[in-house]
C-alpha cells in the first residue's frame, strides 16, 4: 500500500512536470520568431527611460517647486490605485489615517497667524513618522536577510511569509519616510514664511533677535554652552542659534540644509556628531532616490506600453 501510494505521488509529480514543459513549450512557440519584436521594445524601453530622466532633470532644475509638488501628489495618488485595484485593505487603512493625520497637520502649518505652538507639533509629527519609517524599514530589511540566510527555518517560520512580511514592512517604511519628508519641506516653507525670519526667493520680512529661534519664532531660554533638560540649543557656523529639536527637525526633516535666517550653508556632517545619527542622513538620502522609483516609474512603464500597443507590438 505504502508503495503504491509513493506510486501515485511520482505520478502526480511526474504530471505536474510534464504539464510545466508543456506551458514552457507553448511560451516558446508563442514566441518563437519574434525576437526582432522583442529587441524593438526593449530599445523603446531604454529610450523611454532616458528621454523621461532628461526631462524630469530638466524640470526639476528649472522649476523645482512644481516638480516637487506634482512628485508628491502622485506619490500620494499611485499607490491608492494600485491599492484599491488589488484589495490592499491593510496599506489603504494605515495610508488613511496618515492622510488624516498630516491633513489636518498641513492645515495647522498654514494657516495665519500662525499659532506659537504649530511649528513644534508639526515637527514632532513629522519627526515621529520619519524615525517610525526608519525603524520599520530596518526591520524590513533584517526579515528579508534573516529569510535569505535561512534563519526562518530554526523557528519554523515558512520562507514566504517570512519575506512578504520583510517586503511589506520595507515598502511602508520607505514609502512613509518619502511623504513624510516631502509633507515636512512644504509645511516648513509655509511656517517660516509666515513667521517672517525665512523667505525662501529673497530677505526675511523681521529682523532676528539674538534670543529667537527662526524655525518656530520662540524663545531660546538655554545657552550654547549650557546643557538643556529637554532639548539644548545649536549655533551654526553662521552664529545663529536655534532650539536643536527646531534645527534638527529642519535640516533632517524639512530637507533644508542653509540657516533658516541667512541662507548660509549647513555642514550636516558637523551637525551630527553622533556616528549613529549619519545613517539618518543616508537614509534620508535613499528616500529622496525612491520617490523617483514610486512616483514616476508606474507612468514611464505607461507610456512604454502605449507606444508599445501604438505600434501593434505585443
Amino acid at each position: 500500500m505504502a508503495a503504491g501510494q509513493a506510486q501515485q505521488g511520482d505520478l502526480l509529480n511526474m504530471n505536474h512536470r510534464e504539464n510545466w514543459k508543456v506551458q514552457h513549450e507553448k511560451l516558446h512557440v508563442k514566441h518563437r520568431g519574434h525576437e526582432a519584436m522583442h529587441a524593438e521594445m526593449v530599445l523603446i524601453l531604454i529610450a523611454t527611460l532616458l528621454v523621461a530622466q532628461i526631462v524630469l532633470v530638466q524640470w526639476k532644475q528649472r522649476h523645482c517647486r512644481s516638480y516637487n509638488l506634482v512628485t508628491l501628489v502622485q506619490m500620494w495618488v499611485v499607490p491608492l490605485y494600485f491599492t484599491i485595484k488589488l484589495y490592499w485593505w491593510r496599506f489603504l487603512s494605515t495610508w488613511g489615517m496618515f492622510s488624516v493625520i498630516t491633513s489636518y497637520v498641513i492645515f495647522r502649518a498654514t494657516r495665519k497667524p500662525l499659532s506659537g505652538r504649530t511649528p513644534r507639533m508639526v515637527y514632532k509629527w513629522f519627526l515621529l513618522i520619519y524615525k517610525l519609517s526608519y525603524a520599520v524599514g530596518v526591520v524590513g530589511y533584517l526579515a528579508i536577510m534573516f529569510t535569505m540566510f535561512g534563519f526562518n527555518v530554526f523557528f519554523r517560520i515558512k520562507a514566504e511569509d517570512s519575506m512578504d512580511v520583510g517586503v511589506i514592512m520595507l515598502f511602508y517604511g520607505l514609502y512613509y519616510g518619502v511623504m513624510g519628508r516631502d509633507f515636512a519641506e512644504i509645511c516648513s516653507d509655509y511656517m517660516a514664511s509666515t513667521i517672517g525670519y525665512y523667505n525662501v526667493g529673497g530677505m526675511p520680512s523681521r529682523s532676528l533677535r539674538d534670543d529667537i529661534c527662526a524655525v518656530c519664532g520662540q524663545k531660546i531660554f538655554v545657552d550654547v554652552d549650557e546643557e538643556g533638560i529637554i532639548e539644548d540649543t545649536y549655533q551654526l557656523s553662521c552664529n545663529h542659534i536655534f532650539h536643536e529639536f527646531c534645527i534638527r527637525g529642519w535640516c533632517i526633516v524639512g530637507k533644508k540644509q542653509t540657516c533658516p535666517y541667512c541662507n548660509e550653508k549647513v555642514d550636516l556632517k558637523r551637525m551630527l556628531n553622533n556616528p549613529w545619527e549619519r545613517t539618518h542622513m543616508l537614509y534620508g538620502q535613499l528616500l529622496d532616490w525612491l520617490r523617483y522609483l514610486v512616483a514616476w516609474q508606474p507612468i514611464i512603464i505607461g507610456i512604454v506600453h502605449g507606444i508599445n500597443f501604438s505600434l501593434g507590438l505585443e
